[in-house]
């Protein structure tokens, strides 16, 4: 944190922190739209658990709107439970539902609140790329996407598409290398601009709305961030984002 690579002015690294998030990436997404500004404050969230650790709920407590995708019946049952004024009040809507390839461009035309919403964020423990890469109805300003922090730069791998595929602990070969996320995000339009500290999350901002105000470049092999494990176990977890706390 302190070499003089992530003391540059315009790192991202340096701004994360946590409110809800499993790791920094609170501070970082709050950075990345002082920058670039909001529009319409809505957001997807594809894959949360039980929403108590995702990358949304703090946006949520600032008045945002969106929908969360999950798999998982029971998280998505606790979260309903934790949440009910927010659902009530159709600021946040909630999709039990195993997303695929097959399915998420059909589900984001039918239950997105918009197809250019502020901000966007995957993470299925597995066919990441796959399900980015299946999206072509939403063009959302901000990425977050999971990644393989095994697989390091220049390295451009990703897991075989299983629509069936369940992450188990200690499994390494699932999801997709950094590398490989660069280049479906440039296809796609959009600039690399950082990872999180923990080396789980990359963020990924809109060509047209990077300017000057973003760190290049906008590669793999500049802004990978290695497997910090050690962080991924935080001890304020069961306080913060905890099951008596909702935002209001």
């Amino acid at each position: 944190m302190r070499s003089a690579r992530n003391a540059e002015p315009k790192r991202l690294l340096k701004h994360g922190y946590r409110v809800f998030s499993q790791n920094d990436e609170d501070g970082i997404i709050a950075e990345i739209f002082s920058r670039i500004g909001t529009t319409d404050r809505t957001f997807v969230e594809i894959g949360v658990d039980n929403g108590s650790e995702c990358n949304t709920l703090n946006l949520l407590a600032q008045g945002w709107r969106g929908i969360w995708f999950e798999q998982n019946a029971a998280a998505v049952a606790q979260a309903r439970r934790r949440l009910t004024r927010l659902l009530a009040s159709n600021r946040l809507s909630i999709k039990q539902i195993n997303v695929t390839r097959e399915n998420i461009d059909q589900l984001l035309r039918d239950t997105a609140l918009s197809l250019h919403p502020d901000l966007l964020s995957i993470d299925v423990d597995g066919n990441d790329y796959w399900v980015w890469r299946a999206i072509t109805s939403l063009r959302p300003r901000v990425v977050v996407i999971e990644y393989n922090a095994v697989w390091r730069p220049p390295a451009s791998i990703t897991m075989k598409y299983n629509a069936d595929h369940a992450w188990s602990e200690g499994d390494v070969n699932s999801g997709a290398s950094l590398s490989a996320l660069e280049k479906l995000g440039r296809e796609k339009g959009y600039n690399l601009v950082g990872c999180c500290f923990a080396g789980v999350n990359a963020f990924f901002v809109a060509r047209e709305l990077c300017a000057e105000q973003f760190a290049a470049p906008f590669s793999s092999e500049n802004h990978y961030e290695p497997l910090r494990a050690f962080l991924l176990h935080n001890p304020f977890s069961r306080v913060i984002g905890a099951d008596d706390q909702e935002p209001v």
